[in-house]
């Protein structure tokens, strides 16, 4: 029967498993991230009480659990999410039969697929480096099964592992440079899955709480000569017009008729670029406001861009825009309606208001929004990512009583109010701010950065942008969302740790351009500087070919030409052998030393103890010691120093 492996070699797999584990426990369901982590422990646990396989009574309903879970958190077994969750579920099922040599390298096998399975989910820095180092453990377990494996400490285990790393990684450039890139993801799996939610193309009060609080990068942007001030750093996504009481919709070109496109005027304009990361939604954030579209892309009716699919890959373009305008200086009777319609049987408090602004202030339509603009500013309202919840009369319940959120509460009651007072105004959503990253000279706007704000149409100026939230929260224009929300999440919210992220993210920029943006197209481009425009597949194998034999060729020389490492038993037993070589009992090829010393003592006869005793030492430091002990080695060098060759005349 196979001999069960040791507690060291069972250890190792068991961090290897616990590695996997915790690279897939982000899209893991959290109650079978759980679940398998306690199968995990409990399993080590038990296997250092007794060795043994776990019985299979016990592991045959943990397998039918295991399947019935995964089907009934995604529906399913196929697919990535699905898939992975049951490699893992499996792996971690598979230490319970972890017995053998056999069973280990089979786990570790199947442990370093599952490491490589979770770079279809996040192909970022982090996690990239996670795998590599996850090959640690494993590495690790494959030598403790080595029959003459040395007993070493984990930390050493670890760092001997790191050598062949690093010796791996000159091929695998090659092997990333020059093998040929696929068209299509493999096995047809989709994009990994870091597309957001982001904004969409509804929005309700409460809607950005999730938003307002993720750190991770929407898109980075570039311009062409110096940033714009942060009170113009308004991103445009989505203008919405529909309201039924509750939540404003975007007008879906598809459902309504066609409008004419709003006119411009511009006096200058700013050219910039973005790269925005996935999203799965078409829209494609502009500086406000755009003039003209990019390509594969085309710009609505009210000055919104929307891709001609959606984007599920990280998306470059190239744009530019005006931050001094004046848009759609006459306003048509369709627009005007739009721009004015309401829900019948809503927030008469409100509508009240708006009625005595009207009387009060006559045809001076500025004059009505500076006086909600005063409103938000003196009433006593207050920024908050935690608000009260609203009722059926959402305006009249946040202006008359709870009076505190965020930008969309803002943003949707002030619309409200100039529609109520008779002049037409829409929700624009988007994000604002973003900060300045000055090593890499271009914007960083995240998803906390998410904005929502109004525009109204004022005679003689078109849509003018108005942010309410400015009135109640200076520092969300200025200092961006962080700063406006510091004191919500202070803990989080913390200056150096902001500051950190930011600094973070040009390496995350950089390695998304230099490796994850690395595709076939820029593949075929790899020999531009040398004169080949277009690099097919046949030059790539041949170029991958030349670079292996070479890479090979170096390997083996520097395995030839190393020098043998200092053995000093090794070294002492040449000296015997130089001082009986001058007696003429020289060492024959393929001679061993216990042989070659029997012959030099029957050479010479009155050595003969001598020879014996130092056999004799020899062999036992040899042979019966991984390695020499200290003291005894140097006793068998003092006595070949000693050695005298005695002559019987």
């Amino acid at each position: 029967m196979p001999q069960a492996v040791d507690h060291r070699a069972f250890d190792l797999l068991s961090l290897t498993m616990t590695m996997v584990l915790a690279l897939h426990a982000p899209h893991l369901p959290w109650w079978l991230t759980a679940a398998l982590a306690a199968t995990l422990g409990w399993r080590w646990w038990q296997r250092r009480q007794r060795a043994g396989r776990v019985p299979r009574w016990l592991k045959l309903p943990l397998l039918v659990l295991l399947t019935l879970s995964v089907i009934a958190s995604y529906g399913s077994i196929f697919g990535r999410a699905p898939g992975s969750a049951l490699a893992v579920g499996l792996l971690v099922l598979k230490l319970l039969e972890s017995e053998t040599a056999r069973d280990v390298r089979v786990g570790v096998g199947f442990a370093c697929f599952a490491l490589m399975a979770a770079l279809l989910f996040d192909q970022g820095l982090l996690v990239t480096v996670m795998v590599a180092l996850g090959l640690l453990p494993a590495l690790a377990t494959l030598r403790a099964l080595e029959p003459a494996a040395l007993e070493t400490t984990l930390p050493v285990a670890l760092r001997n592992n790191l050598g062949l790393l690093a010796a791996a990684t000159p091929l695998a450039l090659l092997a990333f440079l020059l093998v040929p890139r696929l068209s299509t993801p493999l096995w047809g799996a989709p994009a990994a899955d870091q597309a957001r939610t982001g904004l969409s193309d509804s929005m309700s009060p409460g809607d950005f709480t999730e938003l307002l609080v993720d750190d991770h990068p929407a898109m980075r942007v570039s311009f062409d000569g110096i940033p714009p001030p942060p009170n113009l750093r308004y991103f445009r996504a989505y203008v919405m017009w529909d309201y039924d009481g509750r939540s404003w919709r975007h007008i879906d070109p598809r459902h309504r008729a066609r409008r004419a496109m709003a006119a411009i005027d511009a006096s200058s304009a700013i050219s910039y670029r973005i790269s925005l990361e996935p999203t799965h939604q078409r829209v494609l954030p502009t500086l406000d406001v755009p003039l003209q579209a990019p390509s594969h892309a085309r710009l609505q009716p009210d000055r919104e861009v929307l891709a001609d699919k959606p984007v599920t890959h990280p998306l470059h373009y190239q744009l530019r825009s005006a931050l001094h305008y004046r848009l759609q200086p006459l306003l048509d009777t369709r627009s005007r309606r739009l721009g004015l319609q309401l829900p019948s049987g809503f927030n008469p408090r409100s509508r009240a208001l708006a009625e005595q602004w009207r009387q009060r202030y006559g045809n001076d339509d500025g004059a009505i929004v500076r006086a909600a603009l005063s409103l938000f500013h003196d009433g006593g309202f207050r920024y908050t990512l935690s608000p009260a919840p609203l009722g059926r009369n959402a305006v009249d319940d946040f202006l008359f009583s709870t009076r505190e959120g965020f930008c969309e509460h803002y943003a949707s009651a002030f619309t409200v109010l100039m529609r109520e007072a008779g002049i037409p105004a829409r929700v624009v959503t988007g994000f604002q701010g973003g900060y300045w990253n000055a090593m890499g000279n271009y914007l960083l706007v995240r998803y906390s950065d998410a904005h929502a704000w109004s525009e109204v149409w004022l005679a003689g100026r078109g849509w003018v942008r108005v942010d309410p939230t400015a009135a109640v929260r200076p520092e969300r224009v200025t200092l961006g969302a962080a700063a406006a929300a510091g004191d919500q999440l202070p803990w989080y919210r913390r200056d150096w740790l902001q500051e950190a992220q930011n600094r973070w993210d040009i390496v995350n920029r950089w390695w998304n351009q230099g490796v994850v943006g690395f595709n076939a197209l820029r593949q075929r481009g790899l020999l531009t500087p040398f004169g080949l425009r277009d690099t097919d597949t046949t030059m790539l194998g041949v170029l991958l070919a030349l670079c292996s034999i070479v890479f090979i060729a170096i390997g083996m020389a520097w395995a030839l030409l190393q020098r043998e490492p200092h053995d000093p038993l090794r070294a002492a037993l040449r000296e015997l052998e130089r001082k009986l070589a001058r007696q003429g009992v020289t060492r024959r090829i393929g001679e061993g030393p216990q042989n070659y010393l029997r012959r030099a003592a029957r050479a010479l006869p009155a050595c003969r103890e001598q020879l014996a005793q130092l056999m004799k030492s020899y062999l036992q430091l040899r042979y019966a010691h991984d390695q020499p002990p200290t003291e005894p080695l140097r006793a068998f060098q003092r006595a070949v120093r000693n050695f005298r060759v005695i002559r019987v005349v």
